[in-house]
């Protein structure tokens, strides 16, 4: 059986006025992490129909986030 997937646009209208450097959904799927060239970490809710609004942003590295992880319980 053969899925479709629809491009999702991360930022909407605009884009940020940082670079992405890693993408990252968690197993639920609700949420996407994204890391910057900047250092910052955006935390973003994705709702069942794709939509995709911000919710967090992180500040504090003082390098560029090319890497996220899922930590286990």
């Amino acid at each position: 059986m053969k899925t479709s997937v629809l491009a999702v646009t991360v930022w909407g209208k605009a884009a940020p006025s940082h670079s992405i450097t890693a993408v990252m959904i968690t197993d639920d799927q609700q949420t996407i992490v994204t890391g910057s060239q900047e250092g910052q970490i955006c935390l973003w809710d994705l709702s069942s129909d794709l939509q995709i609004s911000s919710k967090e942003i992180l500040f504090g590295h003082t390098a560029s986030v090319t890497c996220l992880a899922k930590a286990r319980e």
